[in-house]
C-alpha cells in the first residue's frame, strides 16, 4: 500500500456535494463524448467465458475473479479486466458502419491492484471503440482522436467551473505527444514512472505512444500492453500533471487495434503464440472483424481530476485496508 498525504488537505465539497457532482460529470461528459466521437451507448458483461479470449490479460501477471456458473457446466467464467477485446466483436455482431463507435459504462474488478491514491480494485471507465479503415491505421489518426478526446475533457472544465466553481481543478490548454523511446533517451537514469512524471510537470498534459515494445537503450518495455488489442507502436496514455499529489495522473489508455500481422508478432515476443487458436484471435487472423480504435478513460480518475480530490476513494465507493482508512480521516481525506 502506498499512499500520498498532502499537507493542509480542505476538501471544496460535502460527501453529500461531491456525490450531486459525480452525477453531474459522469453525465455531462458522456453526452458531450458521444457526440464528438460519434459513438452509441451499448450494454456490455461484466463476465465472460475463459475459452473465448476476449478477457484483457492486462500485463499477463494479474488473475481474474473467476467462477462457474450453474447452467454452464465447469466451463470458467471471468470477471472482465476491461472490454478491450469484446467491444471489437460487438461492432461487428451489431452492424455498426465506418466511423461509427460504441462506448459503455465498464466495471470490472482487478483484485491484485496496489491500492493507492490512484489505483482501486474496482474499475469504473468509459469503454469505447470505433471503427476505422485500414488506411487509417496512422499516428495521424491517433493524435486526431486524443485530440478529440482532450477537447471533451476541457469541456468538461468549464462545465465543472459554472457548476461548482469553489472546487474545480484547472486544466492545461493544449495536449502535447512523446514516444516512450524519446522519454528514454532523454532520461535514461530514470525508471519510465519517474520519466512520466518529469514530462507531466513540464507540459501539463501529454499522450505518450508507443507503449508495450522494449525500449532501444534498456532493452525493457515502458510498461506493460497485452499482445492481443493495442498495436504497440499506435497506442498511448493520456497523463495529466496533478499538483494537488504533486505527480501525474492517467485519464485514459487507448490505441488503435491490433491487426493479423502486428497481433501475430506481439504474441510472439510475449511467449503467448498459444492464443492464436482461440475465437478472437482467429476472428482477428481472419480479417472478420473490423479495423478499429478504442480504448478506456477512467470515470472516477476524471471526475478526481475535474474535483481535486485527493484519493480516488473520494468519488468512488471500494473497499480500502483500515490503515489507509484511518490514515486518510486524519488528514480529512473522507472516503466513500
Amino acid at each position: 500500500m502506498h499512499l500520498i498525504i498532502p499537507k493542509s488537505y480542505e476538501p471544496k465539497l460535502t460527501v453529500r456535494e461531491t456525490q450531486t457532482a459525480i452525477r453531474y460529470i459522469r453525465e455531462t461528459f458522456q453526452d458531450e463524448f458521444r457526440k464528438q466521437l460519434n459513438l452509441s451507448r451499448v450494454s456490455t458483461p461484466m463476465f465472460v467465458e475463459k475459452k473465448t479470449g476476449l478477457n484483457d490479460n492486462l500485463n499477463g501477471v494479474e488473475k481474474p475473479v473467476s467462477f462457474t456458473m450453474k447452467d454452464m457446466g465447469d466451463e470458467p467464467i471471468e470477471i472482465v479486466h476491461s472490454l478491450a477485446k469484446w467491444k471489437r466483436v460487438a461492432l461487428k455482431r451489431y452492424g455498426f458502419k465506418l466511423h461509427e463507435g460504441l462506448y459503455t459504462n465498464m466495471n470490472a474488478i482487478r483484485k491484485d491492484e496496489a491500492l493507492d491514491n490512484f489505483h482501486s480494485a474496482y474499475v469504473d471507465q468509459w469503454d469505447w471503440e470505433k471503427i476505422i479503415t485500414k488506411d487509417e491505421r496512422t499516428v495521424d489518426t491517433l493524435k486526431a482522436t486524443v485530440r478529440q478526446i482532450f477537447k471533451v475533457i476541457k469541456h468538461m472544465e468549464h462545465e465543472v467551473w459554472y457548476k461548482f466553481p469553489q472546487s474545480v481543478y484547472h486544466l492545461p490548454d493544449e495536449i502535447h505527444f512523446v514516444t516512450t523511446q524519446e522519454l528514454e533517451d532523454r532520461w535514461p537514469d530514470k525508471t519510465p514512472m519517474e520519466r512520466e512524471d518529469l514530462i507531466a510537470k513540464e507540459l501539463g498534459c501529454v499522450f505518450i505512444m508507443q507503449i508495450g515494445g522494449a525500449l532501444k537503450r534498456s532493452g525493457k518495455r515502458h510498461d506493460g500492453r497485452a499482445p492481443d488489442y493495442d498495436d504497440w507502436k499506435l497506442n498511448g496514455d493520456i497523463i495529466f500533471w496533478y499538483e494537488p499529489l504533486n505527480q501525474k495522473i492517467e485519464i485514459s489508455s487507448m490505441g488503435i487495434r491490433v491487426d493479423a500481422e502486428s497481433m501475430k508478432k506481439q504474441l510472439k515476443i510475449a511467449g503467448a503464440e498459444d492464443r492464436l487458436k482461440l475465437p478472437y484471435h482467429q476472428m482477428v487472423l481472419n480479417e472478420e472483424v473490423p479495423y478499429t480504435i478504442g480504448g478506456g478513460i477512467g470515470q472516477s480518475r476524471l471526475c478526481m481530476l475535474l474535483l481535486g480530490k485527493v484519493h480516488v476513494g473520494e468519488v468512488q465507493a471500494s473497499l480500502w485496508p483500515q490503515d489507509m482508512i484511518d490514515k486518510c480521516e486524519a488528514a480529512g481525506i473522507h472516503l466513500l
